[in-house]
């Protein structure tokens, strides 16, 4: 009997433990997301959308910094989804259980806890100078590819793993190939663990500053970009620039900058969590 109220107290006190420290973060995010609506607000306008800067960025808006900032985090997408998704697929469903396999999932992991300064300095030394791509979208999305991928890669996997064995055996026994069963069965199924690593990739890519300083991004450039050779100015790196390379620069850009680089962050996120959430609804149906 003692030893049942000991278990249930446990129980108990570890629920309460763990609920207190989710809703202290609940409260912490929360809180920063409000403080920037309080801080920014002010500075949120139609203008200050859709113009370009003046009088050496302390005037006028950051229209061109949003859509340097857009093509960045579309062009990351459009490198880093298609590769992280093969790389997944090959080493949990065709990849052999060798030591070589072993040592490229452990560079996988390594790979995420890289500071991105790092993977800026790649972008630099490899694709800007090496290959000739020089400061440009090219440059700076194949950067943040690199940066975002081993996420995508291990949550993509962990989400194939997560599929019963059971899928596969039953969708062979039925005469499709092992690519069919990839396609029609598996992906489906983890599907919400795949949109749950491009999200939060989204969300780290978008809000780097590091590699896209190095790869792409300009101090100023208020005409938009006519190729993927083009520089272009992007939320991160102008925020940093209000921030510590101008003298006086307006309170309120800065906070208003970086309340635009949420939501647009929240653009991406949003649709990336409902179309996650109906697919587990789909799931349980």
């Amino acid at each position: 009997m003692y030893s049942m109220k000991r278990k249930t107290f446990t129980q108990r006190f570890f629920y309460i433990l763990l609920l207190l420290v989710s809703l202290v973060v609940v409260v912490f995010v929360f809180g920063i997301i409000v403080y920037l609506i309080i801080k920014g607000s002010s500075a949120i306008s139609w203008e200050f959308l859709t113009e370009k800067p003046k009088a050496g960025m302390r005037e006028g808006g950051i229209f061109p910094a949003i859509v340097g900032t857009l093509y960045l985090v579309i062009g990351t997408l459009v490198f880093s989804l298609p590769v992280g998704i093969f790389s997944a697929i090959y080493l949990n469903e065709y990849a052999r259980k060798t030591r070589l396999t072993r040592i490229i999932r452990l560079s996988i992991v390594n790979m995420s806890g890289v500071p991105s300064v790092v993977f800026g300095l790649f972008g630099l030394g490899f694709f800007v100078i090496f290959l000739g791509f020089g400061k440009s979208i090219l440059s700076g999305s194949l950067t943040l590819a690199l940066l975002i991928l081993p996420v995508i890669i291990t949550a993509t996997e962990e989400a194939l793993k997560s599929v019963p064995d059971t899928y596969r055996e039953a969708s062979l026994a039925l005469g499709a190939t092992k690519w069919q069963t990839i396609v029609k069965v598996l992906l489906p199924q983890a599907f919400p663990g795949i949109i749950t690593g491009s999200v939060i990739g989204i969300g780290r890519a978008a809000g780097e500053t590091a590699p896209i300083m190095l790869t792409v991004a300009a101090f100023s450039q208020p005409n938009l970009p006519n190729s993927v050779f083009s520089q272009v100015m992007a939320l991160p790196y102008h925020l940093y620039v209000l921030a510590t390379q101008l003298t006086n620069a307006p309170e309120d850009m800065q906070w208003g900058t970086a309340l635009v680089l949420l939501m647009l962050v929240l653009v991406f996120v949003i649709p990336g969590a409902i179309i996650r959430t109906r697919a587990r609804l789909r799931k349980r149906e």
